[in-house]
């Protein structure tokens, strides 16, 4: 299925190309980002970090929206926040800044005209590609430390987990006219990596005795932090090979926000003679 689609991609992309019309509008937008994955798998949402950015969308016609984007927004999860008493006992955290590019096709689900009396507001339907680079942090003795230098599951020197990675966009949002120029656009969109590392967890324990010696003392303190809990033995569960992670899962994070577009060009429609804008 996923190879159909990339296959109609330039079909689409060239049928685009050929009936462009003037369209572009640009402006800057300010919300939250959550994250989820092997620190958050019950999608807690009490730690919101803040995000905005910066977007620019070309109106191919009243439907369909090639847009761009650049952004940047802060995640962070705790185990000690969890419902589940192995990830408490697990006892991990981090923090990262991410910086963020994307382009995106949006499908209008009404036709949106700026302008015009009836077709100035929809909601609409969002699906891409981006680029991320992150560096997962924790805070240990009171200063923040880089994680991905420690290797902290066991990664030999030079084989550390890339901080830049792919992935794929979804999601949905409204865009509403302000004015004749002015557009508000509130949205909400993922971004399924193709990196398990956004939050330096995935695999299983390392050896400590290799880690040590490889990696020195701080290393050992950041792999396994692990506390004993009602149920839950703290100095087995950080024991080499027991699971640290869920490799299975790929990170994810979300953008929620609320943006204005400022509107360059007029919409060349063909049916643009029976659509009169107000003035």
């Amino acid at each position: 299925m996923m190879k159909r689609f990339l296959g109609l991609l330039p079909a689409l992309f060239f049928a685009l190309v050929v009936n462009a019309q003037d369209g572009w509008e640009a402006g800057p937008w300010l919300g939250i980002s959550y994250y989820f994955g092997d620190l958050n798998t019950n999608y807690n949402l009490s730690r919101p970090g803040p995000a905005g950015g910066f977007a620019a969308r070309y109106n191919f016609n009243d439907r369909i929206c090639l847009r761009f984007g650049v952004a940047g927004g802060q995640i962070s999860a705790d185990d000690a926040l969890s419902g589940n008493t192995y990830e408490r006992a697990r006892n991990l955290n981090f923090q990262s800044t991410l910086v963020d590019g994307s382009a995106q096709l949006e499908f209008n689900f009404l036709p949106y005209i700026h302008g015009h009396r009836d077709y100035f507001f929809t909601p609409y339907l969002l699906a891409g590609i981006n680029v991320t680079n992150f560096n997962p942090k924790t805070e240990y003795e009171g200063q923040l430390v880089e994680l991905r230098p420690l290797g902290t599951e066991g990664q030999l020197r030079g084989e550390e987990y890339y901080t830049t990675s792919l992935g794929w966009m979804y999601g949905g949002g409204f865009k509403i006219d302000l004015s004749y120029r002015l557009s508000l656009n509130v949205e909400i969109a993922g971004r399924a990596l193709a990196t398990d590392y956004l939050d330096d967890v995935s695999t299983v324990y390392a050896d400590k005795s290799d880690l040590r010696r490889n990696r020195g003392d701080l290393a050992v303190a950041l792999s396994d932090r692990s506390i004993t809990l009602p149920g839950v033995d703290g100095s087995q569960l950080g024991r080499p090979g027991v699971q640290r992670g869920n490799s299975k899962n790929n990170d994810t994070y979300f953008f929620i926000g609320a943006g204005i577009l400022y509107y360059f060009g007029d919409l060349k429609c063909p049916d643009s003679g029976s659509r009169k804008r107000r003035r």
